[in-house]
């Protein structure tokens, strides 16, 4: 062992450089290699790959004895240096400023390293895929999918239980509570006005979930990078639903009576027609729920944006319907209705307490726009809010001094708006941006996501586990804190040398969109651990301790 360690090649201590000549050509000029080689053919081997067309390394053939002779692949000498002409290969993908080299004549090798002194110039080729691997690629996409009859049941069998499972998710909640009480409500009026009012919800629903599809497929034919979620990658979005979820939270605290802004008309009219209101709770429970991936959801969302526009919109639906199916359930089976207490005083403290949740979801949601926008952005909201307030408590006076008020209200949120609303809709520059990893002992831990991180890691032979995850995520958070920053799990990562990597999906990134895409899913979370010579290990989008620790005890058997 030792004989084989002292025969690897040691570090040349000369000079070493790499430029590019005027035909594109990489130029290699070593000094300080052994005197025995002068005059020598010399074997050059990159360490880097992907770099130069492999036929063209310099090698015994291509000896010449002038510099002024050298076509791509030769070398000459030039008293004590040794260069090199070298075509660069078309399917380079990156431009490295350090290139190591292994050097050889005979049984002797070293290794040199060569910095870049020119400029790389532009890939024009994907990162692994040939010209012709690519046509393939493009015809493959061009050719509409025709998926089985057995896979498409499948999948909206799989869309349908992840749509039920989406409704246990903590994001949902706070629509769930409303509907509960709209449900005690219809429940004293009747089994019609029910079974009505639970139609409406399933319709708001179905079709906000299968519009938001459309949207989402829309938008990537039209060569956007989106995946399930991206509504709220948008800081105005996000404002639109804290202000939503403000408004909300003070009506059911009684402090909003919305018949005091709105003319009586239209106030009556609202409460005349139950079916419109339980339709727009429908489309409000996709709104909140749509960030969330529950399990199963994530493989038949992935398949959702391979497939035509008809199968696609079909598992959209039923995901849709899944999570309208207890309501739905709730609505048309009678006995279901012996279990909850009759109206009365309670409802109005439900009404009360959910305020509470109202306001929870806000404040969520202004932690989101503070990760997308900064600090300023959500002190301007919160300016913004507090002049709406100023608004609709105006518009509640009576008298003259209504007229007063509004108007100077009116003005106040207008003003403020053009004044601060480019806080709002203006993202955080990349320099803001940083790894949210908890404490200060994981941040050591945690490292931002890239392909290139990712393959450096696997080709020094240590496996990684990637996040994929978002500010807006809740279920990314509750299995940040449950799972990934369990003492246990951090010791195994550690213990297996487990490169550790986060892919923040927060602001809108090209890259990691296509990641999640070649792994068959289109939102977060998304967990994966990468191994040598072994498929990627997908887990489920709820983490527990058990089956990390299980997994990563496997890590090291062949």
């Amino acid at each position: 062992f030792e004989s084989a360690r002292m025969a690897q090649a040691q570090t040349l201590p000369g000079r070493a450089q790499a430029q590019l000549d005027q035909q594109g050509n990489l130029v290699l000029r070593v000094t300080g290699l052994p005197s025995t080689w002068q005059g020598k053919a010399v074997n050059a081997f990159p360490e880097t790959p992907a770099i130069i067309q492999s036929a063209s390394a310099p090698s015994a053939r291509d000896i010449v004895r002038s510099a002024g002779d050298a076509y791509p692949g030769a070398q000459s000498w030039n008293a004590n240096e040794w260069s090199a002409r070298i075509a660069l290969s078309a399917q380079r993908s990156t431009s490295p400023q350090t290139l190591p080299w292994i050097l050889s004549l005979g049984e002797q090798s070293v290794r040199s390293l060569a910095r870049m002194h020119d400029s790389w110039p532009s890939t024009t080729v994907p990162s692994g895929v040939s010209p012709a691997l690519q046509r393939a690629l493009d015809a493959n996409a061009a050719a509409p999918a025709k998926p089985s009859t057995g896979s498409i049941w499948l999948l909206l069998a799989s869309a349908l239980l992840g749509g039920l499972l989406l409704n246990l998710m903590p994001c949902v909640f706070p629509v769930l509570a409303i509907k509960v009480l709209g449900w005690s409500r219809a429940h004293a009026h009747g089994k019609a006005a029910q079974r009505t009012q639970g139609l409406a919800y399933t319709a708001g629903v179905v079709l906000s979930f299968m519009a938001l599809g459309a949207l989402m497929l829309a938008l990537r034919a039209g060569g956007e990078q989106l995946g399930w979620g991206f509504q709220l990658q948008s800081p105005l979005v996000v404002s639109a639903l804290s202000v939503l979820f403000s408004l909300l939270g003070l009506n059911m605290a009684g402090l909003l009576n919305i018949g005091h802004v709105l003319p009586h008309a239209w106030t009556s009219a609202q409460l005349r027609h139950p079916i419109a209101d339980a339709f727009l709770s429908g489309a409000l429970a996709v709104a909140i729920a749509s960030p969330c991936t529950a399990p199963f959801m994530g493989a038949a969302l992935g398949s959702a944006i391979t497939l035509p526009a008809a199968p696609a919109l079909g598992i959209f639906a039923a995901l849709g319907f899944g999570l309208a199916l207890p309501y739905m359930v709730l609505s048309w089976v009678p006995g279901i209705g012996r279990w909850l207490p009759r109206p009365g005083h309670w409802m109005l403290q439900l009404r009360h307490f959910m305020a509470f949740l109202m306001g929870a979801s806000a404040v969520w949601l202004l932690w989101v726009l503070g990760q997308l926008s900064g600090v300023d952005a959500v002190a301007s909201l919160l300016a913004l809010l507090l002049a709406l307030g100023f608004v609709i408590w105006s518009w509640g006076l009576r008298g003259r001094s209504r007229w007063f008020f509004a108007i100077l209200s009116v003005a106040t949120l207008l003003g403020l708006t053009y004044s601060l609303g480019h806080n709002i809709v203006q993202p955080s520059s990349a320099a803001v941006r940083q790894d949210r990893s908890g404490t200060a002992a994981q941040e050591v831990l945690w490292h931002a996501w890239s392909p290139a991180r990712v393959q450096s890691a696997l080709d020094a032979g240590k496996p990684v586990f990637v996040d994929f995850t978002a500010a807006w995520c809740i279920t990314c958070q509750y299995n940040k804190i449950s799972t990934l920053s369990n003492p246990e799990v951090l010791a195994d990562f550690q213990q297996h040398q487990v490169t550790l990597l986060r892919a923040d999906w927060t602001w809108r990134d090209a890259s990691i969109t296509q990641a999640l895409q070649q792994l068959g899913r289109s939102g977060v979370p998304v967990y994966v651990l990468y191994q040598n010579s072994r498929a990627p290990l997908i887990f489920s989008e709820i983490l527990n301790v058990a089956d990390v620790r299980a997994a990563l005890r496997h890590i090291a058997s062949p």
